[in-house]
Protein backbone atom coordinates (compact mmCIF):
# COMPACT_ATOMS: atom_id res chain seq x y z
CA UNK A 1 0.00 0.00 0.00
CA UNK A 2 0.91 3.42 -1.17
CA UNK A 3 1.85 6.45 1.86
CA UNK A 4 -0.70 8.94 2.45
CA UNK A 5 1.83 11.41 0.31
CA UNK A 6 1.73 9.16 -2.78
CA UNK A 7 -1.76 8.49 -2.39
CA UNK A 8 -2.65 11.92 -2.86
CA UNK A 9 0.02 12.67 -6.05
CA UNK A 10 -1.96 9.73 -6.69
CA UNK A 11 -5.39 11.82 -7.01
CA UNK A 12 -3.51 15.26 -8.53
CA UNK A 13 -2.85 12.93 -11.19
CA UNK A 14 -6.22 11.32 -11.75
CA UNK A 15 -7.74 14.96 -10.83
CA UNK A 16 -5.96 15.90 -14.49
CA UNK A 17 -7.19 12.97 -16.41
CA UNK A 18 -4.02 11.14 -17.09
CA UNK A 19 -3.89 8.06 -18.49
CA UNK A 20 -3.03 4.84 -16.32
CA UNK A 21 0.29 3.87 -17.86
CA UNK A 22 1.29 7.41 -17.06
CA UNK A 23 0.20 6.84 -13.58
CA UNK A 24 1.95 4.59 -12.48
CA UNK A 25 5.13 5.54 -14.25
CA UNK A 26 5.11 8.89 -12.47
CA UNK A 27 4.38 7.37 -8.99
CA UNK A 28 7.53 4.74 -9.52
CA UNK A 29 9.75 7.43 -10.18
CA UNK A 30 9.01 10.27 -7.23
CA UNK A 31 8.64 7.22 -4.93
CA UNK A 32 12.39 6.35 -6.44
CA UNK A 33 13.51 10.38 -5.92
CA UNK A 34 12.01 10.18 -2.12
CA UNK A 35 14.38 7.40 -1.15
CA UNK A 36 17.20 8.98 -3.19
CA UNK A 37 16.72 12.08 -0.79
CA UNK A 38 16.27 9.85 2.57
CA UNK A 39 12.57 9.99 2.61
CA UNK A 40 12.43 12.98 3.29
CA UNK A 41 9.28 15.29 1.80
CA UNK A 42 10.36 16.75 -1.45
CA UNK A 43 8.83 19.97 0.32
CA UNK A 44 11.76 20.08 2.62
CA UNK A 45 14.69 19.62 0.38
CA UNK A 46 16.19 22.21 -1.95
CA UNK A 47 15.33 22.10 -5.93
CA UNK A 48 18.74 21.40 -6.69
CA UNK A 49 17.94 17.76 -5.55
CA UNK A 50 16.37 16.85 -8.59
CA UNK A 51 19.40 17.95 -10.62
CA UNK A 52 21.62 15.53 -8.56
CA UNK A 53 19.19 12.66 -9.01
CA UNK A 54 19.03 13.17 -12.77
CA UNK A 55 23.20 12.88 -13.14
CA UNK A 56 23.17 9.96 -10.56
CA UNK A 57 20.65 7.97 -13.58
CA UNK A 58 23.03 9.28 -16.07
CA UNK A 59 26.52 8.43 -13.97
CA UNK A 60 25.45 5.52 -11.94
CA UNK A 61 22.48 3.83 -13.08
CA UNK A 62 23.82 4.30 -16.89
CA UNK A 63 20.25 4.96 -17.57
CA UNK A 64 18.86 6.05 -21.79
CA UNK A 65 17.54 9.67 -22.38
CA UNK A 66 14.39 8.39 -22.85
CA UNK A 67 14.57 7.11 -19.12
CA UNK A 68 15.88 10.06 -17.63
CA UNK A 69 13.63 12.04 -19.80
CA UNK A 70 10.43 10.36 -17.74
CA UNK A 71 11.83 10.28 -14.48
CA UNK A 72 12.30 14.59 -15.11
CA UNK A 73 9.10 14.86 -16.25
CA UNK A 74 7.43 12.77 -13.04
CA UNK A 75 9.70 15.18 -10.68
CA UNK A 76 8.19 18.46 -12.40
CA UNK A 77 5.08 17.35 -12.46
CA UNK A 78 5.50 16.57 -8.58
CA UNK A 79 7.14 19.75 -7.75
CA UNK A 80 5.36 22.55 -10.26
CA UNK A 81 1.37 20.58 -10.35
CA UNK A 82 1.25 19.14 -7.23
CA UNK A 83 3.81 20.83 -4.63
CA UNK A 84 2.83 24.18 -6.18
CA UNK A 85 7.02 24.53 -6.30
CA UNK A 86 8.69 25.74 -9.30
CA UNK A 87 12.02 24.04 -10.32
CA UNK A 88 12.92 27.18 -12.78
CA UNK A 89 15.93 25.66 -14.91
CA UNK A 90 17.86 23.08 -13.37
CA UNK A 91 20.59 23.45 -15.48
CA UNK A 92 21.30 19.36 -15.44
CA UNK A 93 23.16 17.51 -18.97
CA UNK A 94 21.41 15.01 -20.28
CA UNK A 95 22.68 11.55 -20.62
CA UNK A 96 23.91 10.16 -23.57
CA UNK A 97 23.48 7.17 -25.59
CA UNK A 98 24.41 6.11 -29.11
CA UNK A 99 20.75 6.40 -30.77
CA UNK A 100 20.22 3.12 -32.35
CA UNK A 101 17.83 2.64 -35.71
CA UNK A 102 14.76 0.93 -35.05
CA UNK A 103 14.67 -2.53 -36.38
CA UNK A 104 12.49 -3.41 -39.57
CA UNK A 105 11.19 -6.32 -41.14
CA UNK A 106 11.20 -6.97 -45.01
CA UNK A 107 7.31 -7.76 -46.36
CA UNK A 108 8.41 -10.85 -46.50
CA UNK A 109 9.55 -11.30 -42.77
CA UNK A 110 6.13 -9.79 -42.05
CA UNK A 111 4.13 -12.21 -44.20
CA UNK A 112 5.74 -15.58 -42.70
CA UNK A 113 4.82 -14.04 -38.95
CA UNK A 114 1.49 -13.48 -40.56
CA UNK A 115 0.86 -17.07 -41.88
CA UNK A 116 1.82 -18.71 -39.08
CA UNK A 117 -0.91 -16.86 -36.71
CA UNK A 118 -4.35 -17.13 -37.15
CA UNK A 119 -8.16 -15.64 -36.17
CA UNK A 120 -7.44 -12.74 -33.60
CA UNK A 121 -3.99 -12.92 -33.23
CA UNK A 122 -3.43 -12.54 -36.90
CA UNK A 123 -6.13 -9.71 -37.09
CA UNK A 124 -4.26 -7.69 -34.41
CA UNK A 125 -0.80 -8.23 -36.13
CA UNK A 126 -2.31 -7.30 -39.45
CA UNK A 127 -3.44 -3.75 -37.71
CA UNK A 128 -0.24 -3.25 -36.29
CA UNK A 129 1.80 -3.52 -39.88
CA UNK A 130 -1.03 -2.52 -41.53
CA UNK A 131 -2.40 0.98 -39.68
CA UNK A 132 1.16 2.08 -37.86
CA UNK A 133 -0.47 1.39 -34.24
CA UNK A 134 1.20 0.83 -31.20
CA UNK A 135 -0.20 -2.02 -29.63
CA UNK A 136 -2.09 -0.25 -27.09
CA UNK A 137 -4.05 1.45 -29.48
CA UNK A 138 -4.76 -1.66 -31.30
CA UNK A 139 -6.26 -3.13 -28.25
CA UNK A 140 -8.39 -0.33 -27.01
CA UNK A 141 -9.85 0.02 -30.69
CA UNK A 142 -13.82 -0.19 -30.10
CA UNK A 143 -16.17 -0.90 -32.70
CA UNK A 144 -16.77 2.97 -33.60
CA UNK A 145 -13.26 3.71 -33.93
CA UNK A 146 -13.84 1.17 -37.44
CA UNK A 147 -15.21 3.56 -40.41
CA UNK A 148 -15.08 0.02 -42.98
CA UNK A 149 -16.68 2.64 -45.57
CA UNK A 150 -13.54 4.99 -45.43
CA UNK A 151 -11.15 2.72 -44.76
CA UNK A 152 -9.80 3.96 -42.06
CA UNK A 153 -9.35 3.84 -37.96
CA UNK A 154 -9.37 6.56 -35.38
CA UNK A 155 -7.24 6.76 -32.77
CA UNK A 156 -8.36 7.85 -29.58
CA UNK A 157 -6.04 9.51 -26.38
CA UNK A 158 -3.10 8.29 -28.26
CA UNK A 159 0.40 8.62 -26.49
CA UNK A 160 0.41 12.28 -26.33
CA UNK A 161 -3.00 12.53 -25.31
CA UNK A 162 -3.92 13.06 -29.21
CA UNK A 163 -6.47 11.42 -31.54
CA UNK A 164 -5.98 11.09 -34.99
CA UNK A 165 -6.95 8.64 -38.19
CA UNK A 166 -4.95 6.11 -40.07
CA UNK A 167 -5.03 3.73 -42.89
CA UNK A 168 -7.41 0.65 -42.91
CA UNK A 169 -6.40 -2.25 -45.26
CA UNK A 170 -9.81 -3.03 -47.34
CA UNK A 171 -8.34 -7.15 -46.86
CA UNK A 172 -9.05 -6.39 -43.02
CA UNK A 173 -12.73 -5.87 -43.62
CA UNK A 174 -14.47 -9.17 -43.30
CA UNK A 175 -12.00 -10.16 -40.65
CA UNK A 176 -12.95 -6.78 -38.77
CA UNK A 177 -17.06 -7.41 -39.60
CA UNK A 178 -16.57 -10.63 -38.17
CA UNK A 179 -14.52 -9.75 -35.55
CA UNK A 180 -17.04 -6.60 -34.72
CA UNK A 181 -20.15 -8.82 -34.47
CA UNK A 182 -18.48 -11.32 -32.49
CA UNK A 183 -17.57 -8.70 -29.48
CA UNK A 184 -20.82 -7.07 -29.60
CA UNK A 185 -22.74 -10.87 -29.24
CA UNK A 186 -19.82 -11.38 -26.26
CA UNK A 187 -21.47 -7.09 -24.35
CA UNK A 188 -25.14 -8.23 -25.06
CA UNK A 189 -24.05 -11.32 -22.55
CA UNK A 190 -22.21 -9.07 -20.55
CA UNK A 191 -25.01 -6.82 -20.42
CA UNK A 192 -28.05 -9.35 -19.59
CA UNK A 193 -25.87 -9.59 -16.34
CA UNK A 194 -25.71 -5.60 -15.63
CA UNK A 195 -21.67 -5.41 -16.38
CA UNK A 196 -19.99 -4.02 -19.94
CA UNK A 197 -16.87 -2.32 -21.22
CA UNK A 198 -14.63 -0.53 -19.12
CA UNK A 199 -15.38 2.98 -19.34
CA UNK A 200 -14.20 6.20 -17.46
CA UNK A 201 -16.24 6.72 -14.40
CA UNK A 202 -16.44 10.64 -15.88
CA UNK A 203 -18.32 8.83 -19.07
CA UNK A 204 -19.94 6.36 -17.34
CA UNK A 205 -21.35 8.68 -15.15
CA UNK A 206 -22.93 11.22 -18.04
CA UNK A 207 -24.09 8.05 -19.78
CA UNK A 208 -25.14 5.42 -17.68
CA UNK A 209 -26.65 3.24 -20.23
CA UNK A 210 -23.25 3.80 -22.47
CA UNK A 211 -22.24 0.25 -21.49
CA UNK A 212 -25.32 -1.19 -23.36
CA UNK A 213 -24.47 0.77 -26.89
CA UNK A 214 -23.07 -1.62 -29.14
CA UNK A 215 -20.17 1.13 -30.28
CA UNK A 216 -18.60 1.27 -26.94
CA UNK A 217 -17.69 -2.61 -27.33
CA UNK A 218 -13.72 -3.35 -27.58
CA UNK A 219 -12.39 -5.30 -30.81
CA UNK A 220 -10.54 -7.16 -28.25
CA UNK A 221 -12.27 -7.88 -24.83
CA UNK A 222 -10.32 -10.03 -22.14
CA UNK A 223 -11.73 -13.56 -21.40
CA UNK A 224 -12.56 -12.25 -18.18
CA UNK A 225 -14.34 -9.83 -16.06
CA UNK A 226 -12.42 -7.51 -13.67
CA UNK A 227 -12.61 -4.35 -11.44
CA UNK A 228 -12.12 -0.70 -12.99
CA UNK A 229 -8.86 0.42 -11.02
CA UNK A 230 -10.63 4.12 -10.55
CA UNK A 231 -13.82 2.81 -9.12
CA UNK A 232 -13.98 -0.82 -8.82
CA UNK A 233 -16.71 -0.86 -10.95
CA UNK A 234 -16.94 -4.71 -12.41
CA UNK A 235 -16.38 -4.65 -16.01
CA UNK A 236 -14.64 -6.36 -19.39
CA UNK A 237 -11.24 -4.73 -20.45
CA UNK A 238 -10.07 -5.25 -23.22
CA UNK A 239 -6.72 -8.08 -23.87
CA UNK A 240 -3.39 -7.40 -22.25
CA UNK A 241 -0.47 -6.69 -24.18
CA UNK A 242 1.42 -9.59 -22.69
CA UNK A 243 -1.11 -11.94 -24.51
CA UNK A 244 0.14 -10.05 -27.64
CA UNK A 245 3.59 -10.63 -27.21
CA UNK A 246 3.46 -14.24 -26.05
CA UNK A 247 1.79 -15.42 -29.05
CA UNK A 248 4.05 -13.12 -31.33
CA UNK A 249 7.21 -14.48 -29.99
CA UNK A 250 5.95 -17.94 -30.79
CA UNK A 251 5.21 -16.61 -34.52
CA UNK A 252 8.50 -15.21 -34.79
CA UNK A 253 9.99 -18.50 -34.09
CA UNK A 254 8.70 -20.14 -36.03
CA UNK A 255 8.77 -18.02 -38.93
CA UNK A 256 12.38 -18.77 -38.52
CA UNK A 257 13.61 -14.81 -37.49
CA UNK A 258 16.37 -15.08 -35.25
CA UNK A 259 18.50 -12.51 -36.83
CA UNK A 260 16.14 -9.57 -35.78
CA UNK A 261 14.56 -8.77 -32.44
CA UNK A 262 10.68 -8.62 -32.98
CA UNK A 263 8.55 -6.76 -31.07
CA UNK A 264 4.85 -5.29 -31.03
CA UNK A 265 6.42 -1.98 -32.46
CA UNK A 266 8.80 -3.81 -34.80
CA UNK A 267 5.63 -3.35 -37.24
CA UNK A 268 4.72 -0.18 -36.34
CA UNK A 269 8.62 0.93 -37.86
CA UNK A 270 7.81 -1.86 -40.88
CA UNK A 271 4.69 0.00 -41.47
CA UNK A 272 6.76 3.53 -41.66
CA UNK A 273 9.62 2.07 -43.61
CA UNK A 274 7.32 0.23 -46.13
CA UNK A 275 5.61 3.62 -47.14
CA UNK A 276 8.19 5.97 -47.36
CA UNK A 277 9.71 3.13 -49.47
CA UNK A 278 6.90 3.39 -51.72
CA UNK A 279 7.04 6.68 -52.45
CA UNK A 280 4.91 8.11 -49.46
CA UNK A 281 5.23 12.31 -48.23
CA UNK A 282 7.42 12.09 -45.24
CA UNK A 283 4.66 14.56 -43.36
CA UNK A 284 1.80 12.35 -44.71
CA UNK A 285 3.41 9.32 -42.41
CA UNK A 286 4.18 11.74 -39.84
CA UNK A 287 0.69 12.37 -39.63
CA UNK A 288 -0.45 8.75 -39.45
CA UNK A 289 2.13 7.91 -36.68
CA UNK A 290 1.17 10.81 -34.84
CA UNK A 291 4.52 12.27 -34.39
CA UNK A 292 4.99 15.96 -32.94
CA UNK A 293 8.06 16.61 -34.80
CA UNK A 294 8.52 15.34 -38.53
CA UNK A 295 12.29 14.99 -37.09
CA UNK A 296 10.68 11.28 -35.19
CA UNK A 297 9.75 10.51 -38.34
CA UNK A 298 12.80 10.91 -40.46
CA UNK A 299 14.47 8.33 -38.49
CA UNK A 300 13.45 6.07 -41.03
CA UNK A 301 14.96 7.61 -44.29
CA UNK A 302 18.33 6.56 -42.21
CA UNK A 303 16.52 2.54 -42.39
CA UNK A 304 16.05 2.33 -45.95
CA UNK A 305 18.29 0.36 -48.16
CA UNK A 306 17.77 2.93 -50.95
CA UNK A 307 17.16 6.28 -49.73
CA UNK A 308 13.33 7.67 -49.32
CA UNK A 309 14.06 10.22 -51.62
CA UNK A 310 15.38 8.29 -54.77
CA UNK A 311 19.02 8.86 -53.94
CA UNK A 312 20.82 5.27 -54.86
CA UNK A 313 24.77 3.97 -54.60
CA UNK A 314 27.01 6.21 -56.94
CA UNK A 315 28.47 2.62 -57.43
CA UNK A 316 25.24 1.96 -59.67
CA UNK A 317 26.68 5.05 -61.69
CA UNK A 318 29.34 2.93 -63.11
CA UNK A 319 28.40 -0.42 -63.57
Amino acid sequence: MSSPFLESVRGSIRLRGYSMATEKTYLTWIRRYIYFIGKRHPADVPVSEITRYLTHLAASRDVSVNTQKVALNALVFLYQKFLKIDVGDLGFTHATRQRYLPVVLMPHEVKGIIDHLQGRNRLIIQLLYGSGLRVTECLRLRVQDVDLQRSALTVHDGKGRKDRQTLLSPMLVEPLQTTMEAAIKLQVEDNREGVGPSMPPALRRKYPQAFRMPKWAYLFPASKLCRHPLDGTLCRHHLHQTRVRKFLAQAVAKAGITHKRVTCHTFRHSFATALLASGADLRKVQELLGHNDVSTTQIYTHVLGKHYAGTSSPLEQIA
